[in-house]
Formats: C-alpha cells, structure tokens, sequence
C-alpha cells in the first residue's frame, strides 16, 4: 500500500485473450450494510443464468480507475464460471459513509459477502482477491467469520503497523502519509498536486498541521499522528493468536524483496503457519518484486539487479489455478509447492516446506573499526570475528541536513554510493567472498549506541557490492529504522539518558538473496532516511507538535562488550 496500487498498466496484456469471452454486466449495485450505509458495486456474470461461485476486491481506489482495467478482469474470471464483484470501499466512489480507513472494512466485508451469498446468480461460495489495500480487506473480513467465505488471495496486504505503516521502527512515513491520504480523503481521489513544492511542505512544523501547508486538512493524518503507540485506536486492526486459531480456511499469500508491505503479508502467514487449523492450506509465494508487482508477475530488472526469465509469473493463471481447485472444485489439487520463493543474487526459484527455512540459521558478522568508519573510503569493516577493544565511531546528525531515502522516488535495489560519500553514514564492508552466501529469512542489526540526545533515530541498510564498486541496497524499505523512543516497544515511549549506550534492535526485515563469490557484503549506519520518514528533531518533545530543531552527536560501539552486529539468516540447503 506504500506505493500507489495502479497495477493495470499491464492487465490488459494479461488478460487480451480472454476479451472475447461473452459475459453480463450489472453496475452501480447498492449492497446495504447493517447501518444503513449502502456501498456500490460492478458485477460480471458469465452469460448462462446459473449460480456461480463469486469473486470479491474491495478497494478505496475506485473501482471506475481506468488503468485498473476492472472490466478486463470481470472478463477473465467471468469466462471462467465465476461472478466477479468490485466494490468501493465506505466513503470513496460511488459508496455512501465517510471512509475511516481499515476500521470499517471488517464489518463491510462482512456484509458484502453475506449479501452476494443470497443472490440469485451466486451458489454460496465466496472467495476473495487483490492486492495492497485490497488484500488487507481480506484478512479483516476473513476475522469477521462470515459463513460464506470460502478461501482469500491477499497480495501484499498491510498489517504490522508501527513496523510497515503509517510508522516504521516507530518513525513516521511522512512522504507516505500526506500523499496516500490526501488520494483517499475524500470521495474522489484528489491528483492536481503536480505544482506542489513538496520540500517546503516537508520542512513545514508542527507535523500535525503538515496537511494544511499542503493543502488538505485530513482526519487521519491528524489521528495517526495523535496516536503514536499502540493504544486502543490501533488494537482494533491488529491481530491476535486466538484470531489466527479460529481462522479456518485457504489462502495463497503473496508478497516480494521489495515490496514495502512485505512485513504485514509475512505476518499473516507467521500467524496462520502457527496457530490456525488451515495450516496446511496455507501458500506462500515470495517473488522479486515490488510492491505493484507482486500482483501483475513481476519484471527482468529492479534498480541495479537483473533476473532470470522465470522471476515473471502469470499471477492470473495463479489465481484461477488456486480458485477452482478451493472455491470452484474443479480441480483435484493446486499444484504447487506450499512455499516458492526466488534467491536474488544466484537467481533462481526454490520450493520449500516451510517459511522461515530450518536450513536458515542466524550468523553474526560484526562492525569493526579503528573510529573513522564514516563513508565508503573510511576504515569500516565487517567480519564474523567478534571485535575486542577498539574505538567507537562517532557523526553528527543534523535534522535539517538528513540523508537521502533514495534517488526521487526510486528505492530499491539502487546504488547507493553518492549517499556513502557522506561523513554522517558510516560504512563496514566485508572482505571479498571466495564462495556465495546465501541468506533467506529475517534480518536484523544488533546496534550498540549512545546519543546527547534525549530522542534520535538509527538506520541500518544491508548492501550486495559487487565488483565493479555498486553498492545495491537489499529489503523490502530503502532503510530499517528505530525511533529511540520506542526502542523497549510501541506501548510507550521512553526518552534516553544522554550518552548512556544502549541496544537498539533495527529489523531490516524478510530478504531472500545469494551474494555471489568477489562480491562484498556491506552495512551502512545513519540517523536519517528523507523524505520517507521526519528527520528526529532530537528534541525528546511530542513529535506531533515540536517546532524546535537539535543537531545529535551519536556514538556507535562495537566492543567486546558492545559488539554491534547484523544478524544475517544465512541459508545452506541440505
């Protein structure tokens, strides 16, 4: 959901061949919910009157988007036996109610499901589709239990807030928060922002009246912002173990490397993995991919990395095979492996039995220094040898001079050496490999730091060189982030004692890649990631509503007794 889920560019190539199908159209119903409020929908019909098992998206980005090609899609599945229902979400199109973001679509879902059961043209059998916003509606109906729901395809979906949206490690998505909102804030998205100057709104405080300055005074933009742990405002969203256990049907998960809800999509599945009776009807496919192409199939290159021809799947051809066999019944089986992922890197697709992998087994590698590890030509590097004495490094980081997030809005898998010229990131590279290095799962930086600041932030990127000096970034963020308020968790915040060193856990999050022999692995360490997130005043103050600004002096450690370190899931099949 973090980037704009306009994914029809390419629909029409992937469904051309279906465009003679004969079908029924119905637009503009008007399904009721249980307040009154009635939310419309387009429906296609395969053209013999009969019951047919249905096909539900839900979306807060109108269902009339032209580049989504809604049309081509009811013509695929509709020429398939099935009924295809698209619905505006609450408050957006041509539905009636104001739009609350996911808080609502729980209870709609509910509702919508139930009612298409009872249509004329529907057997009773329901299943869900769609990616982003359009997959985490899948989960929050699916908690809702309605009877009729038969199985989900949730695509990246969101839903491990305060680790994905709308904070990371607890920093707020300030690029991502003023331009989603302001796209959905109303009934009609709002896209005349083409004369913005979007630096001055960025360096605009308070943040809480940031939508102002750009144009909009927007509800939730204020509340996300006035809610900044997890309180009750967000509880309602989240789900627990018990939710999970009394979750009892299929679904094929999707998500990739780069795709920025990657963390929510991996949550569903831990959760289903672990606790539900569907276990064993679970799917999970992890591509290289962002986030719009983990529904339309992926492509040959990202950034600086190029894949093999494989990485391109038919996503439709997916569905429809996952369809018939658990909402049709057509089929026998769905004939794939319960776990596919793809190693960038060395390029290739492995079938697994499980997600994490047994075979993925933490490794340290350790920061190391002689204390002038700042930018890519200091003394920085990195080794599975746990250091003993030596000197900290030391930057300064000003709040009005942050580090770049990316080049304009690219971030993934970019080379990221115009940002290592800078005295303010600090740099550890291994030595060249003699042989390649495999790691899938988790990956997390263990951060022994101090900081004369009472609040700060810390990023750690995790970079592929490769030989000729490219400095690749790897995961699902340009950056992992911690805001130390929250460095013992979201419940509360937590200001620093001034120069005390401290651990600071930096998730970078699920990465599936083979650094290949003469290639380098490489960490980089800063404070800041713009326009991403808000630079950390460094104030200590509410982040809602600071004015002021503060320059912090950080100090990294890597001791025997302060070993910071990246933990990285090096994978070895067996």
């Amino acid at each position: 959901m973090k980037k704009t889920c306009i994914f029809g560019v390419v629909l029409y190539l992937l469904f051309s061949s279906f465009l003679s199908a004969q079908i029924r159209q119905e637009f503009d119903l008007r399904i009721p919910m249980r307040d009154g409020v009635k939310l419309s929908a387009d429906v296609w019909l395969p053209l013999a009157d009969g019951k047919y098992p249905a096909i539900l998206v839900r979306l807060p980005y109108l269902k009339t988007m032209p580049l989504a090609k809604f049309p081509d899609v009811g013509r695929l599945f509709a020429g398939h036996g099935y009924v295809c229902v698209v619905q505006d979400c609450r408050g957006r199109g041509d539905s009636e109610g104001e739009f609350d973001f996911y808080f609502t679509d729980g209870k709609d879902g509910y509702d919508t499901i139930e009612w298409i059961a009872q249509q004329p043209w529907c057997n009773g059998k329901v299943g869900m589709m769609g990616v982003s916003y359009l997959g985490a509606v899948q989960w929050l109906a699916a908690r809702e239990h309605p009877p009729h729901l038969v199985c989900i395809t949730p695509t990246a979906p969101s839903g491990r807030y305060f680790d994905e949206l709308p904070y990371v490690g607890g920093a707020w998505m300030m690029q991502w928060a003023l331009s989603w909102l302001n796209n959905t804030s109303a009934r009609i998205s709002q896209d005349n922002t083409s004369a913005l100057d979007w630096e001055s709104v960025f360096k605009h405080r308070p943040l809480l009246t940031m939508d102002e300055v750009m144009g909009r005074k927007m509800k939730l933009y204020r509340e996300w912002l006035e809610h900044n742990t997890i309180d009750e405002y967000w509880k309602r969203i989240l789900f627990s173990a018990e939710d999970y256990r009394r979750l009892d049907l299929p679904a094929l998960h999707v998500t990739g490397w780069f795709d920025g809800d990657q963390p929510g999509a991996l949550t569903y599945w831990d959760g289903m993995d672990k606790y539900s009776p569907a276990k064993d009807k679970q799917y999970l496919v992890v591509g290289p991919w962002d986030h719009v192409q983990t529904f339309i199939g992926g492509a040959l290159k990202m950034g600086e990395m190029e894949f093999s021809g494989d990485s391109v799947i038919d996503r439709m051809a997916q569905h429809l095979a996952f369809f018939d066999h658990f909402l049709k019944g057509s089929s026998a089986k769905f004939d794939q492996a319960r776990v596919k992922v793809y190693l960038t890197g060395s390029n290739k697709w492995l079938d697994l039995d499980d997600y994490p992998p047994s075979q993925a087994q933490p490794k340290a590698f350790y920061f190391h220094s002689g204390g002038k590890a700042n930018t890519m030509i200091g003394d920085g590097n990195l080794s599975g040898e746990a250091p003993r004495q030596e000197s900290p490094d030391r930057f300064t980081y000003d709040p009005k001079h942050p580090v770049p997030s990316g080049i304009e809005e690219n971030y993934s898998a970019i080379d990221n050496r115009v940002f290592e010229r800078r005295d303010d990131v600090l740099v550890y590279t291994s030595a060249a490999l003699n042989e390649p290095v495999s790691i899938l799962g988790r990956v997390f930086v263990q951060l022994y730091a101090a900081s004369d600041a009472l609040d700060t932030d810390f990023t750690a990127k995790l970079l592929d060189v490769y030989p000729d000096g490219r400095a690749v970034n790897l995961g699902p963020e340009p950056v992992g982030i911690r805001r130390a308020r929250y460095r013992n968790g979201y419940a509360k915040e937590e200001l620093l004692t001034p120069n005390k060193p401290e651990k600071f856990q930096i998730e970078l999050f699920d990465i599936g890649h083979t650094f290949l022999a003469g290639h380098r692995i490489r960490v980089e360490i800063s404070s800041s990631a713009y326009p991403m997130f808000n630079p950390n005043q460094n104030t200590g103050k509410p982040v809602a509503t600071d004015t002021e600004w503060k320059t912090a002096n950080q100090t990294i450690f890597h001791s025997s007794k302060l070993p910071s370190q990246i933990l990285l899931p090096v994978f070895e099949k067996k």
